[in-house]
Parts: structure tokens; sequence; C-alpha cells
């Protein structure tokens, strides 16, 4: 018995220290070694920029002033908002833009990634490019996002999101986004980023797929470009802004949801198919398998540093740090995140749990293809 836990408790403890410290050491450590940059080039093809929305009135006239300010010939560029049902005023709003260029598609309820689909369906740019109604680009951003789309071998790439908290809440989002970045960037370099993002993306038409509307693009298009024999990479020129939501508390909903997303892709989206290679599938389980297990394998560590505890220092000190680390968050949550100095590990533990509950809720439930937005973005 006490060696079997002793098993699980190195095993998990093990595989939380690579995929939190060891990996993105490798990762970086091989990007310096042997970096796989793609080629780019100052291309200009014809692109149709899809901006997705539902009961978007409070930021899609920003947006779409947004988009026909880019530094992008007009005649390359085919702008469409493909409306998930809105019920408010967000397609009057767009109909102000008609006479601008931009398109209104209007769908049946049924999501984001369906309204995407029917919009590269029924629109014909060579690249598709997507951005999210409450995210602003810099001028430049499509012309640098589509320079990567010069080497043959990239299907997607995907600019760099600066998260703002102009309310200046408890959130850390911004601070774990940078990080996110930092590692993209570094799995570009040595084969294909694992994850993408909503804010600031594109894909070659001929690599576009159709997939469950529940998986969304963010989590499943890196993995499929590469099955499909092309690179998913990170273009950081490609800068866009978004609000971030204002507290920790909203921002561990939001990864509630998102997490279950994560859980159904992870049992049913044929992520770890081998043939995308050994580079890459270590990739994958190192940033995601293992990340989005994190929780379970904490619970885990938890339960076995307390079973054996009694038989040895190490188990007794690793029990000692986790119930400390506990402690502190607990003060944190009674301060309502405003210890500035506990806020990186409030925010750790409320992801970390996250990911924990949100595989309770799809386990108990499944995962919907649609929601509400979170409304601490829009501000």
């Amino acid at each position: 018995m006490t060696l079997a836990l002793e098993i699980v408790f190195w095993a998990s403890l093990g595989a939380l220290a690579w995929t939190h410290i060891g990996y993105p050491a490798a990762i970086a450590a091989l990007a310096r070694l042997r970096p796989r940059p793609p080629r780019r080039a100052p291309i200009l093809p014809v692109v149709t920029l899809i901006v997705p929305a539902h009961n978007e009135e409070d930021v899609i006239e920003r947006k779409l002033e947004n988009v026909l300010q880019l530094d992008y010939p007009s005649d390359q560029l085919e702008v469409v908002v493909a409306s998930d049902d809105s019920v408010d005023a967000t397609h009057d709003i767009v109909a102000r833009f008609e006479p601008r260029g931009v398109r209104l598609i209007r769908c049946e309820r049924g999501g984001k990634v369906a309204a995407q689909d029917r919009a590269v369906r029924e629109s014909a740019g060579e690249i598709v490019a997507f951005g999210d109604a409450n995210v602003e680009w810099d001028s430049d951003a499509l012309r640098e996002l589509v320079a990567p789309f010069a080497d043959p071998a990239v299907g997607m790439a995907c600019g760099q999101v600066r998260l703002v908290n102009p309310s200046g809440g408890t959130n850390q989002e911004g601070v774990y986004w940078r990080y996110e970045m930092w590692l993209r960037a570094r799995e570009s370099l040595v084969h294909s980023m694992t994850g993408s993002n909503g804010a600031i993306y594109a894909v070659r038409r001929e690599a576009y797929r159709e997939v469950d509307p529940r998986f969304g693009h963010d989590l499943s298009f890196p993995y499929l470009m590469v099955q499909n024999g092309y690179r998913a990479v990170y273009e950081p020129l490609a800068r866009a802004t978004e609000n971030m939501t204002t507290d920790i508390e909203d921002e561990f909903r939001r990864k509630v949801r998102m997490f279950e997303h994560a859980w159904l892709m992870l049992f049913r989206g044929r992520m770890f198919r081998l043939r995308v290679g050994p580079v890459y599938w270590v990739e994958l389980v190192s940033h995601r398998l293992l990340r989005y297990w994190s929780g379970p394998l904490h619970v885990v560590l938890l339960a076995s540093s307390a079973l054996l505890a009694s038989t040895g220092t190490v188990y007794a000190v690793a029990l000692g740090v986790q119930l400390a680390g506990l402690a502190l968050v607990g003060i944190s949550i009674l301060a309502r995140g405003r210890i500035r100095a506990l806020r990186i590990l409030h925010y750790y533990l409320l992801v970390t749990l996250a990911t924990v509950i949100a595989l309770g809720g799809y386990l108990r439930r499944g995962v919907p293809t649609t929601w509400d937005k979170a409304a601490g973005t829009r501000l």
C-alpha cells in the first residue's frame, strides 16, 4: 500500500513539475538551439476578415471602425459580420456600415463556431482572418498576420493579444497571458503552437476545417493544422488589445466554461494522433494534456501527501507546503483579492480548481455549443 502511494505521489509531483517548470525550460532551450521560424514576406493576399457576434451592440461599432481603419488595401479585404442570432441592436449598427463594404450574415443561433463556418462558406478570401467583436487590432496587424503565409507550410497564424484591466481589478490573467504568449512563441519556433486565441488569428482557406461547434478554434485548430500537414505559428508583430474580466472571481467562471470545452477535446477531439510527429506530440502532452490535468493532479498530490506524511520527512514537508499555500489563498479570498502579494497564488489556485469543476460539469451534463459572453470583457 505504501509503495503504491509513493508511486502516486512522485508521479503526480513529477507531472506537475514537468508541465509548469521542466517543459517551459526544455522548449525554450530547443527554440534557441534549433529554431525553425516560418518564412515571412510582405504579401497582400485577398483576405476575408470575419467578426463573429452575438448581441454585441456595445462594441460592434467601435470594432468595425477599427477594422476599416486597418492598413490593408480595401480591394483586397472582405469584411463579414457573422451574427449568431443577435436580438439587440447589432444588426442595425452593422447595417450602417454596409455602404462601406461590410457584409452581415444572419445565422440561426448555433454558437460562435457555426456562425464562423457559415461565413467561411459564403466568402472567398484566400486567407480567412478572425477577430472577436470586443478586440481592437493595431493598424498594421493584418499585414503582419498574413506575412507568415508566404511560407506554404503555414496553415494558421495567431497574433499577440495584450490584455488590459482598465478598472484596476484583481484579475491576474494578464500576467498569465504574457507567460502563455512567451511559451507559444517558443513552441512556434520549434514546430507549431498548441493553442490559439479568438482575438486575432488567420487560416489559409484550404487548411480551414469545420469542427464540432463545441470545440472552438482556439484549441482545436492548431493540432488540426499539424495533422493535415501544416504548421500553426505565432506572429507577435500582429497585435491586438482586449479588455479582460475585472476580478479573479469573474475569471474563475470564465475558466470553468473554457475548461469544459477543453475536456471535451481531450476526450473526443482525437488530439493525440501519432501522425503529428514526436516533437509536436510531446508539446501537446506537456502543454495541453498535463496542463488540463493540473487540478486533478493537485488533488491526488495533496491526498497522497496526507496519507504518507507520517512515513517520511519529504512527504510531511510536501503536505505542509500545500497546506500553507491553501491557507494563504484563504487569506486572499477573505481579503477579496486586495493583497497584491497573494494575487498570483490566488489566481493559480482558482484556475487549477476550475479544471476540476469543469471536469465534473463535463461528465455530468456535457458541453453546450452556445454560452453567454463575459460581460467584463466589454467594458
